[in-house]
């Protein structure tokens, strides 16, 4: 396997750690003894730790050796699978979920690694390939960690995931290329803060970031109530059927992997619109939940295939600007990513309380709709200098090509 396939695994492993959880909280709740309302922090303690971790560590790649760093995190996301696999109460246990979270950021690290290693002609593909490996761990977390618990108990998940990870520490360690990319020359401090200024400086991230937020802002509303009109009348499903819903999220992982493609040629900008019209159109199939399946699946299909798409094309533009700084943007870029997907999923529950799977779908063709004006308005605007796609310098191109991904 080359390293762009063993990095692609990797990212798998190490985003399902956040995922596993999910099925299995009424488990976990009766084993701890924790009351259904609060079962809610596992989840909500991981992604602070995960939001956390793009802020403080994210940006030391950009500083730190990426290779050490991942296999250093990869240690780290071990010991506390380990801890929550024999937490015996709910205060380690949700400890050890917070620090499952901040090592889980290895993911961005991963992909920052990648595309700065990559020739710069390969960048969108390698970023897709990586991104598909994404994708597919997180469609396969909740189905895989779910049959584990049936055959050997929740504890089981997390010891096995915890050994997938020291696996994974040892292999990335021994294959690993250095990671030889000029490093920044500023405190860390100021390392860190540059995250946050980097969409007042730089205008492609900053268009790309709002397009994250507003995208994203639609997945968590599809995927955070979702759950609430499949188990309502005339559906009644089971919480493995609505599961089942999830596989058709691997659709993710082909757009992902064709986007970059399409990157690397020059198309990254139109791939960007035809996606985003993609995805304003699927929430019309997404709106029969309540009345069809089969058009709530194609809906779906098309909602991941479109959002992997801008994800993949997003960060191939961002990184081609400045690969020495590809951990800050990956890094300030998901900050955007993950403020969408929370904000998306408290306010789709919140309105489908108030009035129903209606205003949810409304919700969503609302952000999907205005993250196309976005993109309309930057294409239109007098004197931006975005091209179809950007070229990387002769300058940007020696800095990597030496030491390029196989």
């Amino acid at each position: 396997m080359s390293s762009r396939g063993v990095l692609a695994v990797a990212a798998g492993v190490s985003v399902a750690n956040v995922y596993y959880a999910q099925p299995l909280l009424g488990r976990i709740g009766a084993a701890l003894a924790v009351r259904p309302g609060a079962l809610g922090l596992a989840t909500t303690v991981t992604q602070a730790g995960y939001l956390l971790g793009l802020v403080l560590i994210v940006p030391l790649g950009d500083l730190l050796s990426r290779r050490r760093m991942i296999v250093g995190q990869a240690l780290v996301a071990c010991a506390g699978l380990v801890a929550a696999g024999l937490a015996r109460d709910a205060v380690i246990f949700f400890a050890a979920c917070v620090v499952v979270g901040l090592a889980s950021v290895i993911v961005q690290v991963i992909v920052a690694y990648a595309a700065a290693l990559s020739d710069p002609g390969q960048r969108g593909s390698t970023v897709g390939m990586v991104t598909s490996g994404v994708v597919t761990g997180i469609v396969l977390a909740r189905t895989a960690s779910g049959f584990i618990a049936d055959l050997l108990g929740w504890r089981a998940v997390y010891f096995l995931s915890a050994a997938l990870m020291l696996a994974m520490a040892v292999t990335l360690g021994r294959l690993l290329p250095p990671d030889l990319i000029p490093k920044a020359r500023v405190p860390y401090p100021a390392l860190v803060y540059s995250v946050v200024t980097l969409a007042a400086r730089d205008r492609t991230f900053r268009v790309r970031a709002v397009l994250g937020l507003l995208m994203f802002g639609g997945f968590g509303a599809a995927w955070g109530s979702m759950a609430l009109p499949l188990a309502a009348a005339p559906w009644h499903l089971s919480a493995g059927q609505i599961g089942l819903f999830g596989l058709a999220g691997a659709a993710g992982a082909v757009g992902a992997g064709r986007a970059g493609r399409l990157a690397d040629r020059g198309h990254a900008q139109w791939v960007t619109g035809i996606s985003l019209v993609l995805l304003t159109v699927s929430w019309a199939a997404t709106r029969a939940a309540p009345y069809s399946l089969v058009l709530l699946a194609v809906g779906v299909v098309l909602l991941d295939f479109a959002g992997q798409a801008i994800h993949v094309t997003s960060q191939q533009l961002i990184v081609a600007g400045n690969p020495a700084a590809s951990s800050r943007v990956i890094g300030g870029y998901m900050i955007f990513y993950s403020v969408g997907t929370g904000g998306g999923a408290i306010a789709a529950t919140s309105l489908y309380g108030l009035a129903g799977w209606g205003a949810v779908s409304a919700l969503g063709v609302g952000l999907s709709a205005l993250a196309l004006l976005v993109w309309v308005a930057d294409r239109l605007w007098p004197g931006h200098r975005l091209s179809v796609n950007h070229r990387p310098t002769a300058k940007q191109q020696g800095s990597t090509r030496d030491h390029a991904l196989p």
